[in-house]
């Protein structure tokens, strides 16, 4: 049995459990052994700081997990709040989920979207109930890219109306599900093809919810807002698209918008989920790979075209984002370029053919003059 057919043999019976009021459980052809679901409170509740914030331990090359968690009705996580985003796959419940001063409850089949920042807690209010979490941090999507905002749309403008709660019947929470589970299955992802693999699955979770909130009345009304925002912000994207060879402080991209400072600071992070400066360094790092997938040039010259004070100094945010150095960055897409050429490997293929457009956008002076 292939990979394929055994996550969508297991996202089956999780969907055909909920009906049936079971918990999910697993068997031996299945990547989740009963050791995966691990208690909610046990997991999660020492890791809940005194200003009662929760503090997850990424991996900082692949800002994201998904676990699988269980509470037994007796013993509830404390209401927190932290600063990655959350979707959370209702198993077998019901779960009541508390947002700041809202009380939701949510069915078995049902997702809950939970932005950064909201004081929440998932409980089960009367019975045992299981979950499947995936919480990631924003800049595995911003990742410069000017579309990566716009991912995240469903987490960056929650009010105190947003429908955090997915109904099983839309559809979403089985599709959801699914991409969970392939997630999980590349956990954790020791190398540049997993990393891209789960980003890209990721990306088909939230185009998901996008869509789905975008056909919601109201919150269609919280997209257009969203698009706005970005559009405000289209001249600082030029600005750093023409300009990234040089220092850019935070006060010069703020008059290039028309704001204040501090109120730029405030704008760009709601707008993008990422302060100023981490945008832009991802911004950076995505251009010095594309650069090193395509080009023999040195490094020392990537760095000085990319902005980036010293060498050492540029290593090391590459090494942080990507997950590994510049120079063993480049082999492997010298490897995987070697590859197609011998073996016409599509994927590595088009991993290959992204890099170069990106590049070639990036410099042309048809999108310069743009």
């Amino acid at each position: 049995m292939t990979r394929t057919e055994k996550l969508h043999r297991l996202s089956s019976k999780h969907r055909s459990q909920v009906r049936s009021g079971q918990s999910p459980r697993s068997s031996n052809c299945t990547p989740l052994p009963p050791k995966s679901f691990k208690d909610v409170f046990r997991l999660i509740e020492h890791q809940i700081n005194t200003s009662g914030i929760h503090e997850w331990g990424f991996d900082v090359s692949c800002p994201l997990d998904v676990v699988f968690l269980t509470e037994d009705g007796r013993h509830h996580v404390s209401m927190n709040r932290h600063r990655y985003f959350e979707v959370v796959y209702v198993c077998s419940g019901p779960a009541e989920c508390r947002i700041e001063t809202r009380c939701l409850m949510a069915r078995a089949g049902d997702l809950i979207v939970i932005g950064s920042d909201l004081r929440h807690s998932i409980i089960g209010p009367s019975s045992p109930m299981t979950l499947a979490a995936m919480f990631f941090e924003p800049e595995l999507v911003c990742d410069g890219s000017c579309d990566g905002p716009e991912y995240l749309t469903p987490f960056l403008f929650q009010d105190s109306q947003f429908p955090h709660i997915v109904p099983a019947n839309t559809g979403v929470p089985s599709q959801v599900l699914n991409i969970m589970l392939r997630i999980h299955s590349e956990l954790p992802s020791s190398s540049l093809r997993s990393r891209l693999t789960v980003k890209t699955y990721l990306k088909m979770a939230l185009i998901l919810l996008v869509n789905h909130f975008a056909s919601c009345g109201r919150t269609w009304e919280i997209l257009q807002n969203q698009q706005r925002a970005l559009e405000r912000l289209q001249p600082v994207f030029y600005f750093l698209r023409d300009n990234c060879e040089k220092t850019i402080p935070v006060g010069e991209a703020a008059h290039i918008s028309g704001m204040s400072e501090s109120h730029f600071m405030n704008f760009f992070k709601k707008a993008t989920g990422l302060s100023f400066v981490k945008y832009l360094n991802h911004y950076r790092i995505e251009r010095a790979q594309a650069l090193l997938a395509i080009s023999d040039e040195p490094l020392a010259s990537i760095c000085q075209k990319l902005g980036f004070c010293d060498q050492s100094y540029f290593s090391m945010v590459f090494r942080k984002l990507v997950g590994s150095t510049p120079a063993a960055y480049r082999r492997h897409c010298q490897k995987a370029s070697d590859s197609v050429a011998r073996y016409g490997s599509l994927d590595e293929l088009e991993s290959m053919r992204r890099w170069v457009q990106r590049i070639r956008s990036a410099f042309s002076p048809e999108q310069r003059d743009g």
